[in-house]
C-alpha cells in the first residue's frame, strides 16, 4: 500500500513538473421529469462515453417538485419539465399571469420546446375489469364502480388528469370523496400502483407505460388535455451554462432522438 501511495506522489510531482494538468470532471446537475428516468440514464451512458471530461447526476421527480427545489436554491444546470406550466413559473420572459413572483431561473435564449408525450390510460395485466377506454371510465368513474390512479395537483400527470375528468363534466372533488381516486407524487407512482394492481386502471404518460409494460387501452386527444409538451433550458444559476448548452444541445440531436422515440416521445423540431 505505501508503495502504491508513493508511486501516485510521484506521478503527481512528474506532471506538475512537466506542465502536464490532471483532467478536471465536469458535474452537471439535470432536474428531469420522471418520466424521463429510463431514456436519460440511457443518454448518460452514451453522452459521457463521447465527452469523459463531463459526469451527469441526474435529479428524477415530478416537475412540481423539481420547481420548488430550484426556487429554494438546489444547484441546478438544466432543468426539463413535463409541463409548461413549471417552466414558466421559472421563466422571467414569460407573463406575470403565469409567473406571478417574477422568477428568473431560466437563462435567456436556452429554452426549448424538447419532446412531445402523449396521456394514456392504463389498466393492470389481464384488465380485469374491463375497461375499454376513457368514456367507459368516466361513466364508471359516475357511478363508483372503478378506482382510478392519477397523479397529484402539483404534478403534470395531474394536471392532464383533472384536464379530461372536466371534459367528462366530472367534479374531481366529488369524486375523491367517493374513494374512487388514488394519487400519486410522480408519474412512477401512479404507475406502480397500475403494475401493482392496487387499481383498476391509471393516467400516466405512453412512455411510461411502455417502459413498464402495461396495456395502454385509450390515448388522450389534445382536446382532452391539450398537447403533452416537456420544455427545457439552461438555468440561469447554473454553475456551468457552457457545458449545460453543449448537453442541452445534445438532447436535440439525432442519437438522444432514437433513445426517445424509442419509447414513444416524440422530438419536437425547431422550424
Amino acid at each position: 500500500m505505501k508503495k502504491r501511495i508513493c508511486l501516485l506522489l510521484a506521478l503527481l510531482v512528474a506532471c506538475c513538473a512537466t506542465g502536464v494538468a490532471l483532467a478536471e470532471t465536469t458535474e452537471l446537475v439535470v432536474f428531469a421529469a420522471a418520466s424521463m428516468t429510463e431514456t436519460l440514464t440511457e443518454i448518460k451512458a452514451a453522452y459521457e462515453a463521447e465527452h469523459p471530461d463531463v459526469s451527469l447526476v441526474f435529479n428524477f421527480d415530478s416537475s412540481g417538485t423539481l420547481k420548488t427545489q430550484i426556487q429554494e436554491g438546489a444547484a441546478c444546470d438544466v432543468f426539463i419539465s413535463a409541463g409548461q406550466k413549471q417552466m414558466n413559473q421559472l421563466d422571467i420572459s414569460r407573463d406575470e399571469s403565469v409567473n406571478p413572483d417574477r422568477l428568473d431561473f431560466v437563462a435567456a435564449g436556452t429554452r426549448i420546446d424538447l419532446l412531445e408525450n402523449k396521456v394514456t390510460l392504463v389498466v393492470p395485466e389481464g384488465n380485469p375489469k374491463g375497461i375499454a377506454g376513457f368514456d367507459d371510465l368516466a361513466g364508471r368513474l359516475a357511478s363508483g364502480n372503478v378506482l382510478l390512479a392519477m397523479g397529484n395537483s402539483d404534478v403534470p400527470v395531474g394536471q392532464y388528469t383533472q384536464k379530461i375528468l372536466a371534459f367528462y363534466g366530472l367534479d374531481e372533488a366529488a369524486l375523491a370523496k367517493t374513494g374512487v381516486l388514488t394519487y400519486g407524487t410522480n408519474v412512477k407512482e401512479v404507475t406502480t400502483q397500475v403494475k401493482e394492481a392496487s387499481v383498476d386502471c391509471g393516467v400516466i404518460y405512453g412512455t411510461d407505460a411502455y417502459s413498464a409494460g402495461l396495456t395502454v387501452v385509450d390515448s388522450a386527444t389534445a382536446e382532452m388535455c391539450g398537447q403533452v409538451i416537456y420544455p427545457a433550458a439552461v438555468l440561469s444559476t447554473s454553475a456551468h451554462p457552457e457545458a449545460a448548452q453543449a448537453f442541452l444541445d445534445y438532447l436535440t440531436g439525432d442519437a438522444a432522438s432514437a433513445v426517445f422515440e424509442g419509447v414513444g416521445f416524440t422530438p419536437v423540431r425547431a422550424e
